[in-house]
């Protein structure tokens, strides 16, 4: 008689990731040729400057660049990324062992993990907030604690409620995200102190996650721009989203020399470096003019106009002071749960629009429209939603 093999404890410690799923649901109704209209995924649509393609193809171009990398990237590449928190942060790094090149900073987001956290160890994650914090502590046996973010609160953390929280001991990691996502608002210098503070006093590893901040942004803000935050916090920031390079998989992260060997020490026995020429075209990203962040906005400025129109079309209210990738609204008075009113838009009126549930239980009651389509196809999901009876 066969042995029944079972998989490791973590398998179904964690769900399948809650797109993944969906997004299968959405591509068996475009093969029915539904056309579905998606806002729902925040991956940029649009192209990265030309220079950075150009780049990119001219190194491609050239036989000794397709070999392995070491995981700490060119030394270049961090060069510029500490030129770049420089620039538009104020905040200095050194090149060599401050700033470290991820694979994305959903990879980070692991690594950082790894390097901190053992199995046991209270992590605590925002709620509503990023899936990937709470599945990467489940995936690594960590004790997942949510604190809350609420909206008559501004979406900024509950100092009573942390302070109970860290009283009670064994917290190693706090995630946090400002601009926030999914709701989109934005910190303060005075929070990011506290943040800063909270740490150093609980012995607690601050991770702020800062991919959203040149979108729709005027004031790019980091953690670390906070006097003595290295000493106990980390950043991780991308291109992503600043860039339009999120299949591109650049990311990256900062802090105290330490912090971050403890990281390059997790990612260097994972993966190989990053392929060279996209290393060599993300400098010349880092280093663009500050023209680009400016059209990039225009572009999102418009379509968020439109994004308004649908959340109102859709009866729902929103703040306008938001800021990144989406926007958030509340779901009407006695509306159904948010994945009952999501699904009933994307089967009846073929726009695929996320429902705040996802985002942990404090998303109840909400709904994130993505800014990640033409703004052509936007007015088209606002007439089909205008048409929803």
């Amino acid at each position: 008689m066969e042995n029944k093999i079972s998989p490791a404890a973590r398998v179904n410690e964690i769900k399948e990731y809650w797109f993944a799923g969906k997004m299968r649901e959405v591509a068996r109704m475009n093969a029915e040729g539904l056309d579905v209209v998606s806002l729902g995924v925040g991956g940029p649509d649009r192209m990265p400057a030309m220079e950075v393609v150009q780049t990119l193809c001219e190194s491609a171009s050239n036989p000794a660049n397709h070999t392995y990398q070491i995981a700490s990237g060119l030394p270049e590449l961090r060069q510029a990324m500490s030129r770049w928190y420089k620039r538009h942060y104020n905040v200095d790094l050194d090149p060599d062992s401050e700033v470290l090149p991820l694979i994305g900073s959903k990879e980070g987001v692991l690594h950082v993990s790894l390097a901190f956290v053992n199995p046991g160890d209270k992590v605590l994650v925002p709620d509503p907030g990023y899936m990937t914090y709470r599945g990467v502590s489940r995936m690594l046996g960590a004790q997942v604690i949510s604190y809350d973010l609420k909206a008559d609160e501004g979406w900024m953390p509950d100092f009573e409620q942390l302070e109970r929280i860290a009283s009670e001991g064994g917290v190693k990691l706090m995630w946090v995200n400002y601009p926030n996502m999914p709701t989109g608002a934005c910190a303060s210098m005075e929070l990011f102190e506290k943040l800063v503070d909270f740490g150093r006093r609980h012995g607690i590893v601050i991770v702020h996650d800062n991919p959203y901040s040149f979108v729709l942004n005027d004031n790019p803000q980091s953690l670390l721009s906070v006097e003595g935050a290295k000493d106990i916090a980390i950043e991780l920031n991308s291109l992503s989203k600043s860039h339009n390079m999120s299949g591109w998989r650049m990311g990256m992260v900062a802090s105290n020399a330490e912090f971050v060997g403890w990281v390059r020490k997790m990612k260097s026995n994972i993966d190989s470096g990053q392929f060279k020429p996209v290393m060599e075209a993300a400098i010349k990203a880092l280093d663009i003019d500050d023209s680009w962040y400016k059209e990039l906005n225009q572009v999102y400025a418009g379509r968020r106009k439109v994004a308004e129109k649908i959340m109102t079309a859709l009866r729902c209210t929103f703040d306008p002071a938001q800021r990144g990738l989406f926007l958030w609204g509340k779901l009407p008075e006695g509306a159904p749960d948010s994945a009952t009113f999501t699904d009933r838009v994307l089967h009846e009126a073929r726009v695929f629009i996320v429902p705040g549930f996802i985002f942990g239980k404090n998303g109840e009651g909400y709904i994130r429209i993505s800014l990640c389509a033409t703004e052509e196809k936007m007015e088209e999901a606002l007439r089909r939603v205008k048409e929803l009876k």
